[in-house]
């Protein structure tokens, strides 16, 4: 019995003991749950903050792609519109090629200006001015009874075209968090790309009115994007560079704050912009005055000036404004001879631009820079001379008129799909701090004047050596833009604004980008 005690005994120790063991369990059990809930809300706000930054930045990037729906409308509509000017005001053809080319020659003096404006007021108010700017000259334009003051309210909507052309991209770039720069720098060409679908569409939707009031109510609808513009300058923030630029680097921190996902980032992207800006301990570099680097550039400037400068140039001389412009001449050239149908077609060339500039942004930083202006050099080069060859060799008929409106359809896409979108995400990263403005202002000048010959030629150029003889031009000169992109463009996916400067110390990191791109990749995924 005693041994049954004794057992019992131990049997009630044993089983208290378990209790304790097992009342332990149960509180380590109830701290770990609480630690895990805690955790878990940490992690939970962590990813709504996230979420809220990634719409404050995509936010950011729409409003301040305003500006390019101006330019883009003002092609898309004047194709259109020129046809009932000319019939109004009974202007020659010569004076049809300056009033659609001006625009581009005249927007190189807002570049040009905007550079060194935007350094002084801000990237922010530069655009403000822009919008300003614009909408006089859209007023002026609407209200025109006669081609001289037409002309001059084109003059001042070039020049608050050309502001806003060189300071989106450089702005986007500025604000955008280093993973998806490059998506959200092509947003202005996208703008662009939707303002010429509206100014088709525009085209279309008042072509029916009368002569004397149709084009004035196309060009004055123009003006409504500029004032949204004036509500996004409450939202958009200043960029942080030019912030630190002023050394005003507390408010640049407080940007970073909300453009970027975590403190450690920030603190390191800050540190980065500092030393960039040459104000690193609160020392400025002895630097020379800006336009003389530019003139008289170190190697490694004068590689990011080949760059930047070569792909405004080679965007436009491959016939990108012309095939805009003057899509209803070429649909024309083709047998479409009803005003009407020849405005349905070029609502088409629009969809397509617009559709495949969506397709470009959603690849450029999956895909990367270079490969995608691989496809869309080529593709361009094909389209072209498919178009040369169809004006110049097929007879009329059905034939000829749908593969030439396919094959303006697939030159404008392949041309969105990379040259479009590319060339203004390129000019605005790979550019220094001290220069990046005023080198972008200088970039933007060779694609604003070379789209302004362009469209100024393009119809005495037809009528010297034929349509098919000018995309045949077109298609050889988008052959060298092959060239270029493979010699001189390096590959910037992936780098923050500050490393990509470093890309261009030597020649062998300016054209052997790709293999360190891919090493880096590499390196990453290792890690």
């Amino acid at each position: 019995m005693g041994l049954v005690g004794v057992h019992e005994n131990g049997n009630g120790e044993m089983a208290l003991a378990l209790g304790n063991k097992n009342k332990y369990k149960r509180m380590d059990s109830e701290l770990s749950d609480d630690f895990d809930d805690e955790a878990l809300n940490l992690h939970l706000q962590q990813l709504e903050r996230n979420k809220s930054i990634r719409k404050y930045v995509l936010a950011c990037a729409i409003f301040a792609s305003l500006n390019n729906v101006l330019l883009g409308y003002d092609v898309g509509v004047m194709s259109g519109a020129i046809i009932f000017i000319q019939e109004d005001l009974k202007i020659t053809e010569v004076q049809e090629e300056v009033l659609v080319g001006i625009l581009s020659i005249i927007s190189l003096l807002g570049s040009l200006a905007g550079g060194r404006t935007s350094d002084i007021i801000g990237r922010k108010w530069t655009m403000a001015f822009a919008a300003v700017v614009f909408q006089i000259g859209a007023a002026i334009m609407t209200l025109a009874p006669s081609f001289q003051i037409l002309m001059i309210g084109r003059i001042l909507a070039g020049v608050g075209i050309g502001f806003g052309v060189m300071i989106a991209p450089v702005y986007i770039a500025e604000i955008s968090p280093t993973v998806n720069r490059g998506s959200l720098t092509s947003f202005p060409e996208i703008f662009i790309n939707l303002g010429i679908l509206l100014g088709y569409v525009s085209n279309y939707a008042f072509s029916g009115l009368s002569v004397n009031t149709n084009w004035r109510v196309m060009l004055a609808v123009g003006i409504l994007p500029s004032v949204f513009i004036g509500f996004a300058l409450f939202i958009i923030p200043e960029s942080p560079r030019w912030l630190v630029m002023r050394n005003r680097v507390e408010e640049a921190r407080s940007v970073l704050l909300k453009t970027l996902e975590n403190e450690k980032e920030v603190d390191d992207r800050l540190a980065e912009i500092v030393a960039a800006a040459g104000m690193s301990n609160g020392e400025k570099n002895e630097k020379k005055a800006v336009w003389r680097e530019l003139l008289t550039p170190s190697p490694p400037i004068r590689r990011m000036l080949i760059t930047g400068f070569g792909i405004q140039c080679f965007q436009q001389i491959t016939g990108i404004d012309a095939t805009v412009y003057y899509s209803p001449e070429i649909f024309k050239e083709a047998g479409i001879k009803n005003n009407s149908k020849l405005l349905a077609a070029t609502v088409s060339v629009g969809v397509t631009k617009t559709a495949f500039i969506l397709i470009a942004t959603f690849l450029v930083d999956r895909v990367g820079r270079k490969p995608l202006l691989y496809v869309s050099t080529i593709g361009m080069t094909v389209c072209l001379l498919t178009l040369s060859l169809t004006l110049g060799l097929l007879g009329q008929g059905q034939l000829r008129i749908a593969l030439s409106i396919l094959c303006v359809c697939g030159n404008v896409a392949f041309f969105s799909v990379g040259m479009g979108p590319i060339c203004w995400i390129l000019t605005s990263e790979i550019f220094p701090l001290r220069l990046r403005a005023q080198a972008s202002a200088l970039g933007a000048v060779g694609n604003r004047v070379c789209s302004g010959l362009v469209a100024m030629s393009f119809l005495s150029l037809s009528h010297t050596i034929t349509i098919a003889g000018t995309f045949f031009l077109f298609a050889l000169l988008s052959a060298l833009s092959v060239l270029f992109a493979y010699k001189c463009v390096p590959e910037t996916k992936g780098k923050s604004l500050e490393q990509i400067e470093m890309l261009f110390g030597n020649l062998n990191e300016w054209q052997g980008s790709e293999v360190e791109m891919g090493d880096s990749e590499h390196l990453v995924q290792k890690a």
